[in-house]
């Protein structure tokens, strides 16, 4: 595994395992079990996918030393704001079962976030967060987050794939020292990605698949990437990304696959209204 070492010195594993769309507590234990049995250290949650407890239980259930395991969740705009963080904060905890969690991060850029951060940088101070972040940040946003208060986040977890490259974004995090990291990196499966007339000549040059070929080229560019798969080998495949490196051309042929394609614009007027309009089912 390849580290990352995050602009407050905390290292961070470069390849996790994301469990987005997989509410069903059951399910997600058995699959982030079976992900850490494959070697995943990085497991990305939040508190809309509706499955902390299950990602909490599976981790305990493993046995594996808590300090190895880092842990990222999530606060929605539902709780956005100073003390409504704080409450989702202990939520979210509660729900994971640990005694911290690794990187909080706020979801979207939407609502009293400037609130939310202070709550954060007072976790974070109490040593309750080892890291914090955001996701889904515009470069304007996050330089003006960063502008206007004492820490800077750790992370920009944000749409990267093929289709969606981020140059201008991973330009601007660099230069602020901030760590991006990738959702989405199979595009969702959307465009024809794994049977795509460019990466499919570089995966049989590689002797890999489609899928182990996107990983390398984020891992390439620095960039800490969470796929997510509920199929065991698929899982273990991807994980298979540290022992083979792509050429010099073949990182170029693959930049030319950018066309702006989006899973979701955050800069649209629909998304915030809806995102907005979106509440967590607790019980």
């Amino acid at each position: 595994m390849k580290y990352v070492t995050l602009n407050n010195g905390v290292k961070m594993p470069q390849l996790g395992f994301g469990v987005y769309q997989i509410p069903d507590l059951a399910e997600s234990e058995k699959i982030v079990s079976e992900a850490l049995k494959a070697g995943y250290r990085l497991i990305d949650t939040a508190s809309t996918y509706l499955n902390e407890e299950a990602v909490g239980r599976a981790i305990r259930k493993s046995k594996i030393p808590r300090a190895e395991i880092f842990v990222t969740t999530k606060v929605w705009i539902e709780d956005i704001g100073y003390e409504a963080t704080k409450k989702a904060f202990q939520t979210s905890l509660d729900k994971l079962g640990l005694d911290y969690i690794d990187l909080f991060l706020i979801h979207v850029p939407f609502g009293d976030y400037y609130g939310s951060w202070r709550a954060m940088e007072e976790l974070y101070k109490a040593g309750k967060i080892r890291a914090i972040g955001v996701s889904n940040f515009s470069e304007d946003r996050l330089v003006d987050l960063i502008l206007n208060n004492e820490i800077k986040p750790a992370i920009n977890q944000i749409e990267i794939h093929p289709f969606r490259q981020q140059r201008r974004a991973l330009e601007v995090n660099k230069e602020y020292g901030v760590q991006v990291e990738g959702w989405a990196p199979f595009a969702e499966g959307n465009c024809n990605i794994f049977h795509n007339e460019i990466l499919m000549p570089i995966a049989e040059k590689h002797q890999k698949t489609v899928a182990q070929v996107i990983l390398r080229w984020q891992i390439q560019q620095e960039i800490v990437v969470i796929p997510k798969s509920a199929d065991v080998q698929r899982m273990q495949e991807n994980f298979d990304v540290f022992d083979f490196e792509l050429s010099e051309e073949d990182m170029t042929q693959i930049s030319y696959l950018e066309t702006g394609f989006k899973i979701i614009n955050h800069l649209t007027v629909d998304i915030a209204k809806s995102f907005n309009e979106m509440k967590i089912l607790r019980a």
